[in-house]
């Protein structure tokens, strides 16, 4: 896979964003900012793993349970954790401070989604020494 850490690191940009980790659903760390330790990263990729599958099983509590997961935003007394879906299999999965605007931060977490379906989707060349 690429190296998308450079595309990680447009999120934290945004004033409060502290690190950026991509997941896949199974927990294992697709990318991660770069100044965000790979140890750390790997706890957090497998932790967000857990969230995210807790989180989408509650859509019948909204009284649909057709209801489709979207985001989840956890809250500490220094911070929060936004997570979203970044295309099949993969999370999104952002740090940030107690201040940091919320609108903002969602904002770029879902360009950065976009630009990295982008990346994740795009089909290797073939062919690429073949004479027409």
């Amino acid at each position: 896979m690429n190296d998308l850490s450079w595309m990680l690191d447009s999120a934290l940009e945004i004033p409060g964003a502290l690190h950026a980790v991509l997941i896949s659903a199974d927990g294992l760390l697709m990318a991660r900012t770069k100044d965000f330790a790979r140890d750390d990263a790997d706890r957090v990729a497998a932790a967000m793993s857990g969230v995210q599958s807790l989180s989408r099983t509650l859509g019948f509590f909204c009284e649909d349970p057709g209801q489709r997961w979207r985001q989840t935003l956890v809250e500490f007394d220094g911070g929060w954790v936004f997570v979203i879906s970044a295309g099949e299999g993969a999370y999104l999965g952002v740090s940030a401070t107690a201040d940091v605007d919320m609108a903002d931060i969602t904002f770029r977490m879902q360009q950065l989604v976009t630009r990295l379906g982008k990346e994740l989707t795009t089909p290797p060349r073939e062919n690429l020494g073949a004479r027409s």
